[in-house]
């Protein structure tokens, strides 16, 4: 992803980047970064799993959180040398950390399936997220992404599909269709490039 190595490059002296008026122009790295950091989600491109355990790390100390509930055991690994403690009970007052299915670059959200949550609707778990995703989950639509879950669990497709796409939860989502019931978390995206 050229526009993630130009962004975060600092031997490079390049001129700044430009913020873009015509969003049918942009790849599909830079329109999701563009409408992710326009609904106030906050995140962390990495290059290797030491940064991604760096980052999640420096997270945690800013936000003096002293546990975390994961329930992947993958994410377990990543997360075993940060000092905190591991749950794997879900609570609203614990911030949780999990993987996403797809990022959707035509909204900036993070589409989740129960492969992530189990059986909780995400206005059910925690104010506070911190996703790992990898820069080849990015896709352009949210038809795409549909399509990506198709693909990739043929035949077994996961229940539970829905989306965080404000990253802000002082702010009422004006899309929301059921009052009183939000989908907006405080969201850390760790972004890791394996492209």
């Amino acid at each position: 992803m050229n526009f993630f190595k130009k962004l975060f490059n600092p031997d490079k002296k390049e001129e700044p980047i430009e913020p873009f008026d015509n969003t049918e122009d942009l790849s599909l790295d830079q329109l999701f970064v563009q409408n992710f950091i326009q609904r106030n989600g906050k995140f962390l491109y990495c290059t290797s799993l030491e940064e991604v355990t760096i980052n999640l790390c420096n997270i945690v100390q800013e936000n003096t959180w002293n546990r975390v509930v994961c329930l992947d055991h993958d994410l377990i690994k990543l997360i075993k040398t940060v000092p905190v403690t591991i749950s794997d009970t879900l609570s609203n007052d614990i911030p949780f950390f999990v993987d996403c299915e797809h990022l959707i670059a035509e909204n900036g959200s993070i589409l989740f399936s129960s492969n992530q949550l189990k059986d909780y609707k995400i206005s059910e778990l925690s104010e506070n997220f911190i996703v790992y995703a990898t820069t080849s989950q990015l896709v352009r639509t949210k038809g795409e992404s549909l399509t990506g879950i198709r693909t990739h669990y043929q035949g077994n497709i996961p229940s539970n599909i829905s989306a965080i796409k404000n990253y802000n939860p002082n702010i009422a989502d004006r899309d929301s269709v059921s009052l009183g019931n939000t989908n907006a978390k405080n969201l850390y995206l760790l972004l890791f490039e394996d492209l």
